[in-house]
Formats: structure tokens, sequence, C-alpha cells
């Protein structure tokens, strides 16, 4: 895809998200809209993966290490055409696939059953070593929040990510500085993330994760990194593309009423339009 094309499906991801969030009447939208750019490259340009064989063993892997944002990973997972849009609107419901952390036991398509805050990255520098200890060429992708890299088994598996040299694991970190209670300054400040990353022998890149033609360069650059793996550390903004919702803490892990929801996606409507 080239960038127009990216940035419009992104807009139709981020429709998906409210979609989901609004029928649920519960999730987490802010940090889901944040990391919506970088799930749509993920999922619709760097990722070698198909829908028709979600079980290919050569498939590159994900690990949605923060799992509350998985409206996010549902809605690009629908886009690419894991299943129906329309399913969507089941997300939380009883019975439904799209459970409000990702569950491999109910949809085709994950990776890792997730939500435990901080476990991701250790599962992922696994999978990582599982291919190289295979002689497979399948890279492992995580995308971690700022405010989850406060936790200390993070720090614990890019110690053995770095040690390894798994130069076929990228740890994503969707820096929008802000966590349910409020700015990770103010929880407990990780920064500098770069630094930190780079004292476990990581390669690291600083990008806007809301410009793709600056995550297409990330992503290439860690492809082309050899002998350490690559930290991609993405400065986004909270709640991305609904005008009351962006920088606003409250919007972590509020749904949606009716009216706020159709201004949402007037919002985004007229975004789409600008495309």
């Amino acid at each position: 895809m080239n960038t127009s094309e990216l940035k419009k499906t992104a807009n139709e991801v981020r429709k998906g998200i409210l979609t989901a969030v609004h029928a649920a009447k519960s999730g987490h939208p802010g940090g889901s809209l944040s990391a919506a750019d970088i799930y749509t490259y993920l999922y619709f340009e760097e990722m070698n993966i198909n829908p028709e064989k979600p079980d290919d063993p050569d498939r590159d892997r994900f690990v949605l290490s923060k799992g509350h944002t998985c409206p996010g990973l549902y809605s690009v997972m629908a886009e690419k055409g894991f299943f129906p849009k329309e399913e969507l609107k089941t997300f939380r419901h009883v019975g439904s696939r799209l459970q409000g952390h990702p569950s491999m036991r109910y949809l085709p398509g994950l990776d890792m059953s997730s939500g435990s805050l901080g476990q991701g990255i250790s599962v992922a520098a696994g999978m990582a070593l599982s291919a190289k200890i295979q002689k497979k060429d399948y890279r492992t992708y995580t995308l971690l929040g700022d405010g989850e890299i406060q936790e200390g088994e993070v720090w614990e598996a890019s110690m053995f990510a770095g040690a390894k040299k798994l130069d076929n694991l990228v740890v994503i970190v969707d820096n929008n500085n802000l966590q349910i209670d409020g700015t990770v300054e103010e929880v407990n400040s990780p920064y500098p993330i770069d630094k930190k990353f780079e004292a476990f022998n990581f390669h690291v890149i600083n990008v806007d994760g809301h410009d793709f033609d600056a995550l297409r360069a990330a992503f290439d650059e860690a492809r082309q990194t050899k002998g350490m793996p690559t930290a991609i550390i993405c400065k986004t903004t909270k709640g991305k593309g609904v005008s009351f919702m962006e920088n606003q803490v409250s919007w972590h892990g509020t749904a949606p009423n009716d009216e706020q929801f159709e201004t949402a996606m007037q919002d985004l409507e007229r975004i789409g339009e600008s495309l």
C-alpha cells in the first residue's frame, strides 16, 4: 500500500475501534486509537500474514502486550479479512470471539492471549528465539504501552532478547504519554525510554507513530539490523483522530455514549473525506 491508502485504511480501523467499544459500552478507546496507525502498518504492509492461513507455521508473529487495546487489533484484523467487520459489534458480549482481552482460544489469527501487562515481550522473545533454533525466517513483533514498561518483567525480557541477539524481534512502544492514572511521568516515569532499551543492547529508533513514511523507514531499518533486537519508540497521541478524545486521560478506559459516538464518527468521516 502507498501512504495515502494506509491513511485511509487506518481511518477505517479507527471507525471499527469506536464501533466495537460503543457496542460493548465498555473498553479502551484512547490507546487503541493512538496505536491504529501502527496496527495498520503492521497488518497491511510489514507482516507476512494471510487471513486464509492463520496458522501458517512460517507466518510472522504479533503479540499485543497491552491487551486492553484489542479493539484496535480486532478492527485491523477485520479490515484485513480475518473475520467480518460486522462482528466488531459483538465486542465484549457473552459468547463473542472478541473478548475484552485477546484470546487464542476463540479467534484464529491471534498468536498470544494477553492482558496481564508486562508479559507480552517475554512471550515474543521466546517466539523469536524459537525461530532462531528452528532456523525459521519468520519475524516477531510486540506492541507495548509506555505505562506498561513500568513493569519489571519488560526489562528482564529485554535483557534476555539483547543477550540472545534476537535480531528477528521488534519491540514497539506506543508512547502516548498517558496511562489510566495520568501522565506516565506523574505515575512512574519510564523516560528516557530509548536509552533504557539501548542499555539492554537494542537498536533503537524514535519515530512519529502517526507518520507512515517514518514507520516504513523504521521497520525497514529494523529488518536491516543484524545481531541485536530493535525497539521502535512511537510518539503518538492518545485518542488520535477524535477531537474530544485526543490527549484526554479520561478516555483511557471509557466508552462513548450514543451522542459522543456520533460526534466521533463524524470526526473520522471528515478525516476520511480529506484523504
